[in-house]
């Protein structure tokens, strides 16, 4: 049924029949006192003890959230806590919700005060611890790598510090152009979780901030401890720039420093960490060129020297050594070859005169040079043919007659019967 759907005639349904303040008081008063009494943890943020009243003021608030509950409690109780309570104590209550009709105001009415102790608060941080690393937030793989020279730097420290002073002096004099954004957040007490979660939202979101440092000196266990705190940690995991954390001293380790891409062991070494040494960097570029060079010159002489070997080798030195001893040998070659081609030639002179001696002795002319002569009948076509046989020369037949000198015609007169 909604609000429309009440009848008209009905307290507080209508603007026509409104209740009155004190009906809404005391039903919110009697609301909450059916809440009973509970047990409530929280740092104190405010503590208001006057002494002309029996009543006891005090603020206390979450340490991992922007948010207070208001106590009262007897005067008595607070002078007779375990221990002694200031800003910044954690404490355990007991008490009852309160809500005051004449102020229309709600507190928690307290009858008792209990310190956390300081082994309850490490049993709670090692729990603390085994559920990120299981979740994670400690995983080396997952760790940032540092810029190797921050334009920017976020710092979160506080206000004129000996950790902000540190960090700036110490850095400035490595690399006199680093810059810082520094944020101051109250580093101690209630309000640290929440301010620096809030610096770190800021610097993260930051794009000219290339690493944030989170920067303490030492104190107490209870001074530290809002760096242990779940939310801090998970702000610091969530962080897309590098996160340094240098809170404490070296035997100090809370939570965030296991969360923190790196953890320095004090501010000092963290600016150590992040920002290079100007005068060592010019002294390893000034080593590297020195090496550089003798590494030249090695090479160089190792390679002049490599060269000189090469030329000292005879077939450089000399280069035509080998062709002068081959055209040795072509002239050799060249003088056997015309030797033997003349022999050739003479022997060959030789046989061709014996073999002319012949012919000439075994040809017609040296025999007609003798006397003799070569008859031949002329055909009347003119051919001729050696005459052989008185028969191929009958009387009348025209003859040719060759002697060594020449030849003569002739007719046959017949055969010589004289003969």
């Amino acid at each position: 049924m909604t609000e429309q759907d009440q009848p008209a005639d009905k307290p507080g349904k209508s603007p026509e029949n409104p209740y009155p303040v004190r009906s809404v008081s005391m039903m919110v008063k009697d609301w909450i006192d059916r809440l009973g009494t509970v047990w409530v943890e929280g740092q104190i943020a405010q503590m208001t003890v006057r002494p002309n009243s029996s009543t006891a003021w005090i603020t206390l608030r979450d340490p991992s959230a922007d948010m207070s509950l208001q106590i009262t409690c007897p005067r008595d109780l607070v002078h007779n806590a375990p221990v002694k309570l200031a800003e910044g104590t954690r404490v355990v209550m007991h008490g009852r919700p309160s809500f005051f009709v004449g102020r229309g105001s709600f507190s928690l009415r307290v009858n008792q005060i209990r310190a956390v102790g300081i082994g309850e608060l490490l049993a709670r941080i090692d729990r603390l611890r085994r559920l990120l690393d299981a979740e994670g937030l400690f995983d080396p793989r997952l760790k940032r790598p540092i810029p190797f020279l921050p334009g920017t730097i976020g710092l979160i420290t506080g206000r004129a510090s000996h950790a902000e002073s540190d960090v700036v002096s110490v850095a400035t004099a490595r690399w006199p152009a680093v810059r810082f954004a520094i944020r101051n957040p109250v580093v101690q007490g209630p309000n640290t979780v929440p301010q620096v979660v809030q610096a770190l939202r800021e610097l993260d979101a930051d794009p000219e901030v290339d690493v944030i440092v989170v920067a303490r000196g030492g104190g107490s266990f209870e001074d530290l401890l809002p760096f242990s705190d779940e939310t801090l940690c998970r702000e610091i995991g969530r962080c897309t720039t590098p996160v340094v954390t240098a809170i404490g001293h070296e035997p100090d380790n809370p939570l965030c420093d296991l969360v923190a891409d790196v953890r320095a062991a004090t501010p000092t070494d963290a600016a150590k960490r992040i920002v290079p040494d100007a005068a060592a960097e010019q002294a390893m570029v000034d080593d590297c060129r020195r090496r550089s060079a003798q590494a030249l010159r090695n090479w160089v002489r190792r390679e002049h020297h490599h060269l000189t070997q090469l030329r000292s080798r005879p077939v450089l030195a000399r280069p035509l050594a080998a062709i002068d001893a081959r055209a040795d040998e072509v002239h050799r070659a060249r003088a056997a070859a015309r030797r033997d081609v003349t022999r050739m030639i003479s022997a060959e002179s030789d046989r061709i005169g014996h073999m002319s001696a012949r012919l000439t002795t075994l040809g017609p002319a040296a025999t007609l040079a003798r006397g003799y002569a070569v008859v031949q009948a002329v055909a009347s076509d003119g051919t001729t043919t050696v005459l052989r046989t008185v028969a191929d020369a009958p009387a009348g037949s025209r003859l040719r007659i060759r002697v060594s000198d020449g030849a003569v015609g002739a007719v046959s007169e017949g055969e010589d019967e004289a003969h």
